[in-house]
């Protein structure tokens, strides 16, 4: 058996002359919470949709828990768990009914199914709330349910496709704690998400962008390597009028907007800071805030977008 749970060589997937995914490589080993960031249209989805066997590659090769996505795609469904955003849930049925649906759908042994339905009942914290109707849940609760129904038949490899979309803060920690535990169980649990906070709870990113991976790795191994450089912030009352006056400048790296300021990628700290007091002054616009910073992952990901960009121009 491989020790791999997700295995990716070359993958490639077109819609015409239109590219998804540009060969894509990587490996999931068993286990591990593994998370998937990138942009709108980055080519997430469809690379997911052909791990799960529901979109046949135009060529390369990927196995799922030791199975071939283009030549066993239905032996990979069935070692799957899959819960999207839009949570696949009967309103119109109970906590308990969706459950018994599911495990139906899912071909759970007969003999296996009131102990499986417990499980997911205590995992979900959903016991005193199995005869409520579904559509009298919260969106948290829902989603608890949610990755229930998804994880009934014990999937191995257990695909969670932007989860916490809409889900108030608290519920998100919540379920991140489920996924823990179910990562601690030995399920391998692939993540996508756009949310910089929860890809830290991930053993290892990959970040997509117009169809490749441009970087991989362990959220802190990617900060350690973006700290190579130094990240300045700088706060302004005329953050766009700010980024304009200072980008051209020498040893000016990076420049992007993050909330009401911004962070500035440069070579020298020092050298950069007397060049962008200089040209702020020049421009008339006063410093509230210029210090030198640590970067967090979305200063990765903002900095490593900007270089591909670069690239392509």
């Amino acid at each position: 058996m491989s020790e791999w749970a997700v295995s990716i060589d070359n993958l490639v997937k077109t819609f015409g002359s239109f590219v998804a995914v540009d060969h894509v490589s990587l490996q999931v080993p068993k286990g591990e919470i593994f998370g998937f960031l990138g942009p709108n249209g980055a080519g997430k989805s469809t690379t997911i949709r052909m791990l799960c066997g529901l979109l046949t590659p135009t060529s390369g090769r990927a196995s799922v828990a030791g199975f071939d996505v283009a030549a066993d795609p239905e032996q990979v469904k069935r070692n799957i768990g899959y819960m999207s955003q839009r949570f696949s849930l009967y309103d119109d049925l109970t906590v308990e009914q969706n459950i018994d649906f599911f495990t139906g759908m899912y071909g759970v042994p007969r003999e296996r199914r009131a102990e499986r339905k417990d499980y997911v009942l205590r995992m979900a914290s959903l016991t005193e709330r199995r005869d409520s109707l579904t559509r009298t849940l919260s969106g948290g609760w829902k989603q608890r349910l949610a990755l229930g129904c998804a994880i009934l038949h014990d999937p191995p490899v257990v695909f969670l496709d932007e989860p916490t979309s809409g889900v108030d803060p608290i519920a998100r920690g919540t379920f991140w704690h489920l996924i823990g535990e179910l990562s601690r169980t030995g399920h391998t649990v692939f993540v996508t998400t756009h949310y910089m906070d929860e890809a830290e709870y991930c053993n290892r990113l990959a970040l997509m962008y117009a169809g490749k991976v441009i970087a991989l790795g362990a959220p802190a191994k990617l900060k350690r390597d973006l700290a190579e450089h130094n990240l300045l912030r700088l706060d302004t009352a005329a953050p766009l009028d700010t980024m304009r006056a200072i980008e051209r400048e020498e040893g000016i790296l990076e420049v992007a907007v993050f909330g009401s300021g911004l962070h500035v990628v440069v070579d020298d700290v020092e050298a950069a800071m007397e060049r962008i007091r200089g040209a702020l002054a020049a421009q008339g616009i006063a410093i509230r805030r210029l210090e030198q910073i640590q970067p967090s992952l979305e200063d990765v990901f903002v900095a490593l977008i900007e270089a591909e960009e670069r690239k392509a121009a």
